[in-house]
């Protein structure tokens, strides 16, 4: 369609209100109706956090059964985060925008920017952080990505999705300043920074109204504060009513009624939309908004251009991206007895153990599940890099169900053990391999979509064979793959080395491999924290989970390391931490102001050197610590950080700027955002809990 915006006007008055209402809904699962009268196509949308999933039956949930939809499977977003390195989510958003296009999609269903509220949470592993700017400063650069390509982002879910444990009833209470601090923000980023041409509305209640129909979070918050010009989607079955969805902004309804087997055409969208109209209950100018919202997607990701991108599928250098994402997000939590990285040369039979060294990750999880040509498993990347001059022998160690979804074909699996005989046989062995890998920890019978854990401990009790083989090596490189934090308080003290990874994709046994054997010095650092038991979380702590009818934030604006200064609880690992090959001093550090073009800002210096023998990458975090004490506020909150590479004696110095509005708080007496002047304290350091440096400064009335 030639000069598609200047018809938008035109078009609106020659819709007809069924053509308006099939802008504006279903028509498929995962299509919306379009206008082939005036040959404006559907939009064509698709599941993808981290992949574009399989193409489905048009009305069931159920694969189509074709065989050119299978797509690049990168790391969770966890894992992402993990990486502490946004350019990588930048490039990792470009590579899905691509293989979106290739596939004819328009809009991405993505990225979930939910905070980690709960260690329980079934869909952690989907979302970025605990922590409001760390999200923030991930999902700007993977929109911008995406959308480079021609299709739109849609950011979820909006807003306080914080557990899947009755998610499509549980009402929301918590207060203003937790709202806007806390669990906004990096929705606001993705609308004023990111230009994010969707949301997603979702599942919950908040303050009893569901968030599809919530007035107060899609029109005042949404459109009026932030100016939003893009388009609501419900979640898929997220819509309870149209005068109510309608009224409250909501533009595109999907889903409703799939569950239930309904037909498309009884969504609230389709016929009980229309007739709200005829008779009145609604003024046409409410359904031509909803049309206005969706021809804008239109012309912004570029439908009728002949340029727009035709994007590829399962590039090389999409699988080169996945591979760095993956080494870049392997955490090291600790290394106590430098047994890593491992030396090839000196190993002559090496014994893995563990059900995640032979699992795939890709199909499952819920709506993230993908189809991808090939998924590297642990023990696939550690034979391929040891070739013949290793032994290496796989034990399961425990009886994980049900059966993986995939297994290594060149280690015969033989008869099921019982639990009794697979301890026996793990210790029995353990005791004369060269090397142990012990490879557990979650799997997406745990972390998926739609349940949430019940506890944090680690299933198949992999907490007694841990305590059993590192009581017989002590030495025994142990490496949790997990989307979510998991009780390590049974074997921690005994374990000298341990790795910690979220699910890493289809190059995740790649990368790991090269960790461990030192191609790849690890330089991940956690993005949330790692309770020593499910009490000491805040949510379960101080707050409430969760819930019955209501649940209540109590904890307020201590979330995550915020509750766990405050409160002086120790975890077991603190947010931000990671180590490395190498080590790391700091030195030198400065503060100063610089106006710009976009506001003030204080510019934080320091110089790292690598003091240790390994090339490696540290991530410089800065933290900011309110010393007035006239409001309430966290010992301290994250408003910087920067990933530099180091090559072993060498130093550099870093330069993170700490824009003048990371120093607000909502004030609530006031509902508005407030700067407070006096005392501060800037914590330069390696994690949340390694601060090296601590410069003061002064905040001066305005």
């Amino acid at each position: 369609m030639k000069d598609f915006s200047k018809h938008k006007a035109e078009l609106l008055k020659d819709l007809t209100l069924e053509e308006k209402s099939a802008l504006c809904r279903g028509v498929t699962l995962f299509e919306t109706g379009g206008c082939p009268r005036f040959g404006i196509p559907p939009l064509r949308m698709s599941d993808g956090p981290h992949g574009v999933r399989e193409e489905l039956q048009k009305d069931r949930f159920v694969s189509a059964g074709r065989t050119d939809d299978a797509s690049t499977y990168f790391c969770t977003l966890l894992a992402l985060a993990s990486t502490w390195n946004p350019n990588l989510a930048y490039r990792m958003g470009q590579c899905l925008g691509q293989e979106a296009r290739a596939r004819g999609k328009d809009i991405l269903l993505g990225p979930g920017v939910n905070i980690i509220r709960t260690p329980l949470c079934g869909r952690n592993f989907e979302y970025f952080s605990e922590d409001p700017f760390l999200t923030s400063s991930f999902v700007v650069p993977y929109i911008i990505g995406v959308q480079e390509q021609g299709v739109g982002a849609c950011v979820k879910h909006f807003a306080l999705n914080n557990q899947e444990l009755n998610r499509k009833r549980v009402n929301v209470e918590v207060s203003e300043r937790a709202l806007r601090e806390i669990y906004l923000p990096a929705f606001e980023a993705a609308v004023r920074e990111a230009g994010v041409i969707g949301v997603m509305g979702a599942y919950n209640r908040f303050r009893g109204d569901y968030c599809c129909h919530n007035s107060y979070l899609l029109r005042k918050i949404l459109r009026e504060e932030w100016g939003f010009r893009g388009v609501v989607i419900s979640d898929w079955d997220g819509v309870h009513d149209a005068e109510g969805a309608i009224l409250a902004g909501l533009d595109i309804e999907m889903g409703t009624g799939c569950d239930e087997g309904l037909s498309f055409s009884e969504y609230y969208y389709a016929k009980h939309l229309r007739h709200a109209v005829e008779q009145g209950k609604l003024p046409i100018s409410c359904m031509d908004e909803k049309v206005q919202n969706v021809l804008s997607v239109y012309e912004r990701i570029g439908i009728f251009e002949p340029n727009r991108p035709k994007g590829r599928m399962n590039a090389a250098k999409h699988r080169q991206v996945a591979r760095e994402i993956a080494r870049e997000a392997i955490v090291l939590l600790k290394n106590e007895r430098s047994v890593l990285p491992l030396r090839k040369d000196r190993l002559k039979r090496l014994l893995i153990i563990g059900d995640n060294a032979i699992r795939r990750h890709a199909n499952g999880g819920g709506s993230s599940r993908l189809k991808t040509p090939y998924e590297v498993t642990p023990l696939e990347g550690i034979l391929s890099f040891l070739g013949a001059d290793v032994e290496v022998e796989w034990i399961p160690g425990y009886v994980a169900t049900p059966e993986p979804t995939g297994t290594t074909t060149s280690i015969p699996l033989g008869r099921t053990l019982s639990p009794v005989e697979s301890l026996a046989q793990a210790l029995e062995k353990a005791k004369f391999a060269d090397g142990v890998i012990y490879i557990g920890g979650l799997n997406h019978d745990f972390d998926r979509e739609g349940s949430d854990r019940t506890d944090m401990n680690l299933p198949y009790d992999q907490d007694l064979l841990l305590s059993e083989l590192l009581r017989v090596r002590p030495d025994m490189v142990v490496v949790l793959i997990a989307g979510s934090p998991v009780d390590l308080s049974a074997w921690i003290d005994s374990c000298s080395t341990l790795l910690w990874t979220c699910y890493g994709g289809m190059e995740g046994g790649h990368a790991l491999t090269e960790v461990l054997f030192g191609v790849v010095n690890p330089c991940g650092k956690l993005p949330l924290t790692f309770p020593r038991k499910l009490s000491d979380s805040p949510a379960h702590a101080l707050g409430e989970y969760p819930g019955k009818e209501t649940v209540h934030y109590r904890e307020g604006i201590l979330v995550g390391y915020r509750y766990f200064d405050r409160a002086g609880v120790v975890p077991s690992f603190p947010f931000g931490h990671g180590l490395s090959y190498s080590t790391f001093s700091y030195s030198s550090p400065k503060v100063y102001w610089e106006a710009g073009k976009t506001g003030i800002t204080l510019y934080v210096n320091c110089t790292v050197t690598n003091t240790g023998n390994y090339n490696g990458a540290e991530t410089i975090q800065v933290y900011l610590s309110d010393k007035n004490g006239k409001v309430f506020k966290p010992e301290k909150e994250l408003k910087g950080f920067f990933k530099m590479f180091l090559k072993a004696g060498e130093s550099k110095q870093v330069s993170i700027g700490i824009p003048y509005r990371e120093f607000r708080y909502y004030d609530e007496d006031r509902e508005c955002w407030n700067i407070q002047s006096g005392s501060y304290e800037l914590l330069i350091g390696s994690s949340s809990r390694d601060i090296r440096l601590t410069i003061p400064f002064d905040i001066p009335p305005r």
